[in-house]
């Protein structure tokens, strides 16, 4: 059940977490994100040539390498990611009433 405090709205300017995160404090995500559009030199897994490429890109030749050697979970990583998840559709009768059922394998 929730405090009844904290059904009250805040007054202007008034502060109810003095410890919460501070004023323009960037969140995992965005320091991610900008990470990942950096462009960086790398040796490129695949041809063995020296690059310059955005992060992102870089991430993607090393999934492929990994799929290429036989990692089995870079393969589903990449199938997932350009055929979907993998959906079993199961119908189970119970006294006359058929209920459908869809399961996604992980």
């Amino acid at each position: 059940m929730p405090h009844p405090e904290n059904l009250i709205p805040a007054k202007k300017g008034e502060i109810r977490n003095p410890k919460g995160k501070g004023k323009g404090v960037r969140n995992r995500d965005t320091i991610l994100k900008e990470l990942i559009a950096l462009n960086i030199k790398f040796k490129n897994p695949l041809s063995g040539i020296e690059e310059t490429k955005v992060t992102e890109v870089m991430m993607n030749y090393a999934l492929l390498a990994k799929a290429l050697a036989g990692d089995v979970q870079a393969i589903k990583e990449i199938n997932d990611t350009l055929y979907g998840k993998i959906v079993e559709k199961k119908d189970i009768t119970s006294d006359g009433e058929k209920i459908n059922i869809t399961f996604v394998k992980e």
